[in-house]
């Protein structure tokens, strides 16, 4: 693909309530940290420009909101994404245990088209010192439905531009191969389109 070529990617990142989301948004759209952020009610928008594959890609990333009460309304930002982060707090057990649903909501209301939906784990908050959900469980869970998992910190910057940069090569990989096989099947010549009798 040429790289003056733009796709553009729809992302989303969801989890339960206070693991992070928006403080991993911020650190990879902004390189910034904030230890107090408002509770996202809904969804917020930003956007990143990054070059992959030789492809310019703007990302609109969508942080949106982990309140049991916006649940309905979030998984209407589903439709229409290319990818999913999902997002929990190695410090909290009930987040990582809500995995579970918040994928369950993500792949019911996207379009499952071949190749699968991409997808990737983070289990954030490595920084701090009392961790509830070990790693090989984390590892275990993901490798059991075959997601990536990266452990993370927003406060500290780790690991953080490589799980949104292979969600997004993911994602790109995804739309080039939905492309490829529209283009192809549009193109098709039916044989009988040759076999009709010509008049003279």
């Amino acid at each position: 693909m040429n790289p003056r070529k733009k796709v553009d990617l729809k992302l989303i990142i969801i989890g339960a309530l206070g693991v992070g989301k928006t403080s991993l948004l911020h650190q990879y759209v902004h390189k910034t940290f904030y230890e107090d952020y408002q509770t996202t009610l809904g969804a917020s928008i930003l956007s990143k420009i990054i070059i992959l594959d030789d492809t310019t890609l703007k990302l609109q990333i969508w942080d949106t909101g982990g309140q049991e009460r916006f649940r309905s309304m979030v998984s209407t930002f589903y439709k229409g994404s290319d990818g999913c982060i999902l997002a929990f707090d190695v410090t909290d057990l009930e987040s990582f245990e809500a995995l579970d649903t918040w994928r369950g909501d993500v792949l019911a209301k996207t379009i499952l088209m071949e190749p699968s939906y991409p997808m990737v784990v983070l289990g954030n908050k490595i920084d701090l010192a009392d961790r509830q959900v070990p790693q090989e469980v984390a590892q275990g869970w993901c490798k059991e439905k075959d997601i990536p998992y990266f452990e993370v910190s927003a406060k500290n910057d780790i690991n953080v531009v490589q799980a949104f940069e292979m969600l997004a090569s993911r994602a790109l990989s995804r739309y080039r191969s939905i492309l490829e096989n529209y283009l192809t099947d549009s193109i098709k010549l039916s044989p009988e389109d040759q076999s009709r009798s010509r008049c003279c």
